[in-house]
């Protein structure tokens, strides 16, 4: 089952406009690397399930940690093919997560630099968004 909240205050949002940068979340905290978006965008709950699993099957028996730091959040209505215009807005369709540049999506706790660049170039061929490795700063 994709991930989504249990309760929302509001039952449908509004899209809105993406800018600025990440000011929340930008650094890495949990883990030695990261994750790291260069460009805004939306992630949906199954491609973030998705990066979990072929980030899992990578770090399997090493010992690593993934930690996983963006939740699908925001709904996205959609309405159902061949309606009439009017009638309102459509339900919700799939929940996304709202990706500004800077924030760290994954991280990873324990093992190498390489073996955190292999595993963390199989999960950015399945995000829509442009990524970068960060290291966890010294001290």
């Amino acid at each position: 089952m994709a991930l989504m909240p249990k309760r929302v205050k509001y039952r449908k949002r509004q899209r809105g406009r993406i800018k600025g940068n990440a000011t929340r979340g930008n650094t890495v905290v949990f883990g030695e690397f990261g994750l790291q978006s260069t460009q805004a965008g939306h992630v949906t709950a199954t491609t973030i399930e998705a990066c979990r699993i072929a980030a899992a099957q990578y770090i399997r028996g090493t010992g690593a940690k993934l930690y996983i730091r963006i939740f699908p959040d925001k709904s996205v209505t959609a309405r159902p093919l061949e309606t009439r215009m009017g009638k309102g807005k459509g339900e919700p369709d799939h929940w996304v997560a709202v990706v500004k540049p800077g924030t760290v999506l994954f991280e990873i706790a324990g093992g190498t630099h390489d073996a955190a660049r292999d595993c963390f170039n199989r999960v950015a061929h399945k995000l829509p968004v442009r990524v970068r490795l960060v290291e966890r700063p010294a001290g």
